[in-house]
Parts: structure tokens; sequence; C-alpha cells
């Protein structure tokens, strides 16, 4: 890619993307550019030739980024952008800021962010997947984001022009979250650490926390409201349908459908972004095949299948 505009960041042509992601499979973007602040990165988008595309990555923790790379611009958020800041009873967090870091400051001024210390990712990534659990999820709290359009301009929106649903926002064509602001409920700060310690433990007594996964590979197939909210009489477990469909365990290449929770998609050596993506959907046709119940991925997958 030739003329790129100038920075004050940094801009890496053909640079390798396994080791930016949870997974570590998949190959490079054409560019990334890691901008040194919000003036880096608009002025950047400004410039740039308006049919270049742009993607915005976190850490990685919910992204397969297929074998052939990522065409176009990614763009990866650094510490320019994950401030956390409390202002009486409202939280606002850059987009890089990690969840966990941002539901434990806000615990310490008491307010009740506690669901966000056991999901992986950024905040930008929570709210563009509407992220949640233990019944509680972002739709709930937040109030509005700050997003740096494709040609640079900079807005805000309200929380309810994001239409958050499950595992879902709308966001405008290549936007890209700066920062959010959440009010939520208070609690006493003790009783919220101990609070995220619980969870702690019992996520990891469920989940195979030190293995390489993406988090949940699909979303619950069903019993989900509009606004995210689990509807508990008709709610079904993605876990629960794999499960049933004899799909705990299964192999393909170097990826596995975890012994310990089947709804995590693990790297179990030398897995290519191929072998994760084809035994996904192998899952997905054997839950149809034995269930009629079609599962959606959670994992987003970018990029090309293979290289030009």
């Amino acid at each position: 890619m030739r003329d790129l505009p100038p920075v004050r960041g940094t801009l890496t042509p053909h640079r390798p993307l396994a080791d930016l992601t949870w997974m570590r499979v998949g190959g490079p973007a054409e560019v990334l550019f890691q901008p040194a602040d919000t003036a880096d990165l608009t002025a950047f988008l400004a410039a740039l030739d308006p049919d270049v595309p742009v993607f915005p990555m976190g850490v990685g923790s919910n992204l397969i980024v297929r074998d052939g790379g990522i065409t176009g611009v990614v763009v990866r958020l650094g510490r320019g952008f994950n401030t956390i800041a409390v202002d009486g009873n409202t939280v606002t967090a850059g987009a890089a800021a990690l969840d966990a870091h941002v539901a434990r400051r806000a615990a310490e001024a008491g307010l009740d962010l506690t669901f966000l210390r056991t999901i992986p990712g950024t905040i930008g990534g929570a709210v563009r997947m509407n992220a949640g659990c233990y019944g509680a999820y972002v739709a709930d709290v937040l109030t509005s984001v700050t997003v740096a359009l494709r040609d640079g301009t900079i807005i805000a929106l309200a929380a309810g022009d994001l239409q958050l649903a499950y595992r879902q926002s709308s966001l405008p064509a290549g936007a890209i979250i700066l920062a959010a602001t959440f009010a939520p409920p208070s609690g006493d700060p003790a009783t919220l650490a101990a609070r995220m310690e619980d969870q702690l433990a019992k996520r990891d007594a469920t989940q195979p926390t030190k293995d390489r996964t993406a988090g949940s590979t699909f979303r619950n197939p069903a019993g989900f409201s509009s606004t995210g909210r689990a509807d508990d009489t008709h709610e079904l477990k993605a876990w629960a349908v794999i499960d049933a469909a004899g799909m705990r365990g299964a192999t393909l290449g170097g990826a596995v459908m975890n012994i310990k929770h089947p709804n995590f998609l693990t790297n179990a050596g030398g897995a290519t972004a191929a072998d994760l993506e084809d035994l996904g959907e192998l899952v997905r046709k054997k839950v149809y095949d034995s269930q009629a119940i079609t599962l959606e991925w959670e994992i987003m997958r970018v990029g090309k299948r293979h290289a030009d």
C-alpha cells in the first residue's frame, strides 16, 4: 500500500497478527497502525484514501484472523486510549482499557461494573458486542460512546443509538470506538471486590482459562430479548447443544472443542485459522443435523482464507 498519510504513531506494513490474538493464528495485516493519540488517529483517517478498508482491533480475545491476513489498515489502539476516569456516579473508559481493569477501578469507587471482571478484552470490544455475564450486560449501564468515523470526524452517540442486542450493536460503517461512559449502580467496595473474586473462582472452575481460546465460540441459540437479556423460560446453552451433538473434544488438525467446556474452540497446538474455523463449521452442521438448531458465531472471523 502506497502513499499512506504521515503519522506520529507507528505504521508497520505486512505485520503478522497471530501473536496479537489469543488464538495465536492468522496472517498479517497489510498495514498495522498504532496511533499515538486521538488526534493522530483522526488526522490519519481523514487523509487516508476512503477506498482503503479500516479494521479496528483490540487485544484479539474474541477474534480469528484468517490465514491470508487482512487487507487494508488494521488499527490497534494502545496506551493513548486506555484511560479510566470516575466522576461521581459515572465511569468513562477508553476503548483500549481492559474490561477487568475498569471493573476493579469502578469497584474501588463503589460502582458496580463487576460483570466486566471476567470478560476478556477491552471496552471497545465489550461495547461493540454488548458483552455480558451473570445477568448483566453493557446495555444495562452504558450511557454514551465517543467514536471516530471513517472520515476522521469524532461524534458522540447515545447508548440508544447503538441498538444494543444480544452480542451485537449497530455502529456507523467504519466507525472506531474511542471511549465509553457508564452509569452503574452503587455498591459497597468490599462487597463488590468479594463478588469479583467469587466470579473469577467460578470461571476458572468451569472454563479453560489457561488454554488458547477466544472465549465463547457460539452465541446461546435462543431465548434472548432484543435488549440482550436472557429469557430464562426458553434459554438454551450453546455448550449443551454442542455436547448433545457429540462434539465435546472433537478435533480437526490442531483445533479442538475443549473437553472442559465444549463451547470453547481451542488451539491445542499447531492449529491454523482454517482448522479452527472449519471445526467450528463442522460443529454447526452436527448441531443442526442432530437438533435442528443453527448456532451463530460469537467469535469474529476476519480476513482472507488464503494469501494472494
